[in-house]
């Protein structure tokens, strides 16, 4: 049918309505939806506010979802949240921006040997904005360490494990070196204990050829061999350097048999006829000259060193056979050798001469009486960009005042500083009982004030052996002077005592003893003024008809102390007596009355302030010790 113009328009509006409804989303239970615009512009603001109220009360939806979703924290390992629990170290991707700056600038004063800088820089930087890395406190312990400056280390090694920074293996690595180096070998062997048992990280193979090195060195050779085996069973490969140690101390002990039995063992783990790594040859040519088999270790010689040969040599293996050769009467081929290293070292595509090798031509044209000529190849070892350190210098300065070659050897010592290289405890006793021995006692005596100025620290038998040497040429008053320099700084026993006693006896100086007497009585009477050391003094006092001043002066000292404690006592009295007058002023008065509770209430008030007063007195008056004590309590 046909329908009018009117109809059909109503039928098309009704119909794209209702399919457009059907297609549009359903509305939101929160926000309405506006399908038409305003009428007017105050409509729409008036719309826009009251949306925006909605929002503050009902946030969308979108915001809701994306709460719920979000990722909740998850709870913290209880093993991590322990602060005893060890802490992984730093890794290297940490050294950057500032911290790398810093860590240059440590290398820089490292370079310019200026180590106490390094380590004072490093100490202030712990607590600043840019914290320096474990990398860089490795890199000032290392070159401590290099210069035998293992206080300064130990005592730079304290500060930053109170200051939290993690330890990473070349830290345990630097301490098991030092204790090794000082022959502290159970101090060494708890460290490594330390080190499996407690750090997040395991040891090396560089670690294990530290402690096996050195307690090789310190003669502890069942100890090493005991740790190569455990090495061993902790999966860690078969290591020549290693086997290498082992036959060195196998050598030193003379011992050829144990030196052949792990070699056959080395062949028998790498599965090998023959090795090829050259480090182990050395030791094994002195296994067959410890058995007179010569003509062997020659032919161990050529094969490690012949045309083509396809062992590999490094500068290490090219000293262990350098110094078998020179120590068995094959000095000259020794010599020869060192040409042939001297001139394939080509660095760095090739080492072959390090400061090693030179120590064993030094050492060898010592043992030849060639002293000229070992000084001239040690001046010559910067020809290789080798440089000596303290080791070398006080070995050839060893030899050269052993065989009566005192100004040789004090001219080495002044070219140590142009060498940047700092003398230590065994250079200045070395030239000290030198300078004895060529009856030159002021000298001896200026080189230990030198030692001691240089902060160094030696012990009482370095202390006893000057004191003795300017006792003996009548120089008792230095021998004082030093003796006065090195009771704060020593624990002097009682034959220390009794020897400068009884040189100022000689003498006649009966009242310099005394006064050390007097001196021991107020440091520490029960310790230092021993039985046997009163009993020598009033022994040497009897002979003078003195002997009754050790008692006078035990009786003044104790008289002494008595009045010193009664006036600490005095003092706080007084201050007592002082703070509850302060109190009593503070407190309000009271009016006087007849009454009883007020009676009984001013009796308590003063009790009361009596009472304060004595608590306030007992708070401020601390005696020295008492005060020590308190310290002592208080956590850095």
């Amino acid at each position: 049918m046909a329908l009018s113009k009117p109809s059909f328009l109503n039928y098309i509006t009704k119909t794209l309505t209702n399919s457009h409804l059907r297609h549009r989303p359903q509305p939101s239970t929160v926000l309405p939806i506006r399908l038409f615009s305003f009428a007017t512009p105050e409509e729409a603001a008036a719309e826009r506010r009251k949306r925006k109220r909605r929002l503050r009360i009902e946030p969308p939806l979108s915001s809701l979802r994306h709460q719920q979703q979000a990722p909740q924290p998850r709870p913290q390992n209880p093993q991590n949240s322990n602060p005893n629990a060890p802490k992984l170290p730093e890794p290297v991707s940490a050294l950057t921006g500032n911290r790398l700056n810093l860590h240059n600038r440590i290398l820089k004063l490292i370079r310019e040997n200026d180590l106490e800088e390094a380590a004072l820089y490093t100490r202030h930087s712990i607590y600043s904005n840019c914290r320096p890395t474990i990398y860089t406190c490795n890199a000032v312990m290392a070159a401590q360490l290099r210069q035998s400056k293992y206080a300064e280390l130990l005592s730079l090694h304290r500060f930053i494990t109170q200051a939290g920074v993690s330890a990473n293996i070349v830290t345990h690595n630097i301490l098991l070196t030092v204790y090794l180096d000082c022959r502290k070998t159970d101090l060494a062997l708890e460290q490594y204990k330390q080190l499996i048992n407690d750090a997040p990280f395991n040891p090396s193979p560089t670690t294990y050829r530290i402690l096996i090195k050195g307690l090789v060195d310190n003669q502890q050779l069942e100890k090493a061999i005991q740790l190569k085996d455990e090495m061993e069973t902790k999966g860690f490969k078969t290591d020549p350097t290693i086997y290498s140690y082992l036959m060195l101390g196998q050598a030193k002990e003379s011992n050829a048999d144990g030196v052949f039995e792990l070699y056959e063992e080395l062949k028998v783990k790498l599965g090998a006829d023959e090795i090829l790594d050259g480090v182990i040859y050395g030791n094994l040519m002195k296994g067959y000259f410890l058995k007179g088999m010569e003509t062997e270790a020659m032919e161990c010689y050529e094969r490690a060193l012949s045309e083509g040969s396809p062992v590999k040599m490094c500068a290490v293996a090219y000293n262990y056979i350098l110094e078998a050769l020179s120590k068995n009467g094959k000095f000259e081929e020794a010599l020869r050798l060192f040409d042939r290293m001297k001139k394939e070292h080509d660095p760095p595509r090739k080492l072959t001469v390090n400061l090693g090798s030179y120590n064993v031509v030094v050492d060898g044209y010592c043992a030849e009486k060639r002293f000229d000529e070992a000084i001239e190849v040690f001046n010559s070892m910067e020809e290789k960009r080798c440089s000596p350190d303290a080791l070398s210098f006080n070995v050839l300065i060893d030899q050269l005042c052993s065989n009566d070659k005192l100004a040789e050897a004090e001219e080495l010592y002044k070219g140590m500083s142009d060498k940047k290289v700092n003398p230590d405890e065994y250079t200045f006793v070395t030239l000290m009982d030198a300078c004895f021995k060529e009856n030159r006692p002021n000298d001896a005596a200026q080189y230990f004030k030198t030692m001691v100025e240089s902060k160094l620290r030696p012990n009482l038998a370095v202390y006893s052996r000057l004191v003795e040497g300017l006792v003996k040429v009548g120089k008792v008053d230095e021998a004082k002077s030093f003796f006065d320099l090195m009771v704060p700084k020593l624990r002097m026993n009682d034959e220390a005592y009794k020897f400068i006693m009884n040189a100022l006896f000689d003498v006649g100086k009966h009242d310099e003893v005394l006064k050390i007497v007097d001196g021991m009585l107020r440091e520490d009477p029960s310790n230092d003024f021993t039985e046997e050391v009163e009993e020598f003094v009033r022994e040497g006092l009897r002979k003078e008809g003195r002997e009754d001043e050790v008692t006078n002066l035990k009786l003044a000292i104790e008289r002494e102390k008595a009045e010193a404690a009664a006036k600490v006592a005095e003092e706080a009295e007084r201050s007592k007596v002082n703070a509850r007058a302060a109190v009593a002023a503070i407190l309000p008065s009271k009016l006087l009355g007849n009454k009883d509770n007020e009676k009984n209430e001013l009796e308590e008030d003063s009790l009361a302030a009596t009472k304060i007063a004595d608590s306030i007195a007992d708070a401020e008056i601390i005696t020295p010790s008492e005060r020590t004590d308190v310290s002592e309590e208080i956590p850095a």
